[in-house]
């Protein structure tokens, strides 16, 4: 009868526990979270307003960046707002429903003379759809095994729920749930060995001139620090979720679980963007053209 219980009530609300460290700290985290969401925000909306606006921007670079910023805005708005409102409750629950940059640095430093035939409209598009298609399709699939799951307990140790999570709660076996998680890692520890591969070209060529080792300094060494960032933050999420022991502190699995969707929003979008001299002057005339009209107005 038991088991039984718990299976109905899985089908309704897990419970998230990895807020018992959080207990204490409720109005200064949430306010912290929420400030943190609204830079995340204005600092991508800025970018992809810029982008858009100015035409000497409509670039496969500046593209690309455009993507990555309506990729984060993506996926942060559906994380902190039920992120912030799980910090101020008493109950945490959740309901049971509810590479580009561096190939195209590449091309640019290696490949200069061919650039804008190789980076065409076309290519473009293709790869910011890939972007978006290929991860995808693979939550689709580990969704749809996800949900055909028996399930025997609704305690998520996280703060937020996601596939492993689940699948850890389950009564049946989970070997394609096993098997398909391996390839969706294997793809993408292959993505991150093909950037590497990309960033060691990029190295060899920067190496052999002075202006190479200036590009290479200014737009892929911060690249760079973005991808291992990312990188390890996954690592660790992924082997704690199918490895991890419950020795390891509360608050150092909470900070591996949220930094990579606090810190990367923030700094992606100033790394890739901001610190790109093009977009940064056309944000500040942007600014400045839309300061002088707001003058004239108040003037009339």
């Amino acid at each position: 009868n038991k088991r039984k219980t718990l299976s109905i009530h899985v089908d309704f609300l897990f419970s998230l526990s990895g807020f018992s460290a959080t207990a204490n700290y409720k109005i200064t985290l949430s306010s912290l979270t929420l400030l943190c969401y609204c830079l995340i925000v204005g600092v991508n909306v800025a970018l992809i307003l810029t982008i858009i606006l100015d035409q000497h921007l409509h670039e496969p670079m500046y593209v690309f960046i455009c993507n990555l910023c309506i990729n984060i805005l993506y996926g942060t708005t559906g994380f902190y707002p039920k992120f912030i409102f799980d910090l101020l409750s008493d109950i945490q629950v959740i309901s049971y429903e509810g590479s580009l940059m561096a190939y195209d640095r590449y091309v640019a430093i290696c490949r200069p003379l061919e650039y804008h035939s190789i980076m065409s409209v076309q290519r473009t598009t293709v790869l910011v759809g890939f972007t978006w298609l290929v991860p995808l399709c693979c939550e689709v699939m580990v969704l749809t095994l996800t949900s055909t799951l028996k399930l025997c307990g609704f305690k998520i140790d996280k703060l937020y729920c996601e596939n492993w999570s689940v699948v850890k709660l389950a009564c049946s076996l989970t070997i394609a749930n096993d098997i398909v998680g391996l390839i969706v890692i294997a793809f993408y520890c292959v993505h991150v060995l093909f950037i590497v591969c990309s960033y060691v070209q990029l190295i060899k060529s920067a190496l052999k001139s002075r202006e190479g080792k200036r590009k290479f300094t200014q737009t892929c060494v911060p690249h760079l620090l973005c991808l291992i960032n990312v990188t390890c933050a996954l690592l660790f999420d992924v082997m704690y979720s199918r490895y991890g022991s419950a020795s390891v502190p509360q608050s150092l699995r909470n900070f591996m679980a949220i930094q990579i969707l606090m810190i990367p929003p923030i700094l992606n979008p100033i790394i890739y963007g901001l610190i790109l001299t093009k977009i940064r002057h056309r944000m500040v005339t942007l600014c400045m053209m839309a300061g002088q009209k707001c003058r004239l107005r108040l003037k009339v």
